[in-house]
């Protein structure tokens, strides 16, 4: 049962973009790439919002979401969500076994 999480960034003057890229050259993005339970996670950049990127990353399970939570990778994550003052919102998407 994965579970899918899609989280928009948005921001100002780029910041945004220049958010994902840092996390890409920081190799934050290839680190929790590596995490157990980790299926996929990528950033996308909407062609009509110059201001906002779109995170998708797929997980395992929950507690591969916790485990990350608790990871290394959070607080450095977080350091740079407000260093370019970024807004969030999240929606998460479970998929349930077939019968």
């Amino acid at each position: 049962m994965s579970i899918t999480v899609n989280i928009l960034y948005t921001g100002t003057d780029g910041n945004a973009r220049k958010f994902a890229e840092e996390m890409m050259e920081r190799k934050i993005v290839e680190g929790v790439r590596t995490q157990p339970g980790n299926e996929s996670y990528a950033y996308f950049f909407p062609a009509e919002d110059p201001e906002s990127v779109l995170l998708i990353d797929r997980w395992e399970n929950e507690e591969a979401i916790d485990r990350h939570h608790k990871s290394e990778w959070m607080p450095q994550i977080a350091a740079l969500r407000e260093k370019y003052r970024l807004r969030m919102k999240v929606e998460r998407f479970q998929d349930w076994p077939e019968d």
